[in-house]
């Protein structure tokens, strides 16, 4: 007998190149996110602008359930603040990107003045987690992850629901590959911190 399952087409970001004349400084960009906030908008190292449409409800779920978990420990451990996927960091790059959850350590969140703080902070996260949908492009979320560990990041895992695999990204190492992990460790950076991914996926109904 014979499924005939619908296929999810990927999904590439619209990439706009601006002519030098038309670059956007920082609050230029801030502000054009503001005026569309139904898109998710990056900016690359080079000013290009990737824009995407908003997440499905499906993953944002599964992400909901990885904040929540992340959010937890953040408070019991006491160390640092959390964030979400709705907000953006501007890297040392240059580069603005939003992962789909972070970390940061209190004491270099509070060396940022209240006011780069509400808007894209001037910070690469120690932290981070990119969750990837159906439709995500794996390459441009590897892409995006390097540039996390390149930039600062300590520790990142881009979770990929579609090939059930999870990616950990380290410095000056080997990306790490797991075939459909369980659990996943904060090692080091967050001690004590277990990412139950079986809750996660039982979000769907999707064994990993």
């Amino acid at each position: 007998m014979t499924t005939n399952l619908p296929v999810i087409a990927e999904i590439i970001p619209i990439v706009l190149q601006l002519p030098s004349a038309m670059s956007m400084t920082d609050e230029q960009f801030y502000e054009f996110c503001q005026l569309n906030r139904d898109f998710r908008i990056e900016r690359s190292f080079t000013g290009e602008l990737m824009i995407t449409s908003l997440t499905d409800t499906e993953t944002n779920q599964c992400n909901f359930e990885i904040i929540g978990q992340l959010g937890i420990w953040t408070k019991q451990d006491g160390t640092g603040i959390g964030f979400g996927s709705n907000g953006g960091f501007t890297l040392p790059n240059g580069a603005v990107r939003s992962p789909d959850a972070a970390w940061i350590k209190h004491t270099r969140w509070e060396a940022i003045s209240p006011e780069l703080r509400k808007k894209f902070a001037p910070i690469c996260p120690e932290f981070v987690i990119e969750l990837r949908s159906e439709s995500d492009n794996l390459r441009i979320l590897k892409d995006k992850m390097q540039e996390y560990i390149d930039n600062g990041t300590q520790l990142g895992w881009l979770i990929d629901r579609k090939q059930r695999q999870v990616f950990i990204y380290r410095p000056n190492t080997s990306v790490e590959v797991l075939d459909n992990p369980q659990t996943l460790n904060g090692e080091s950076l967050l001690p004590g911190f277990v990412l139950d991914l079986s809750q996660v996926c039982s979000v769907i109904n999707l064994k990993i």
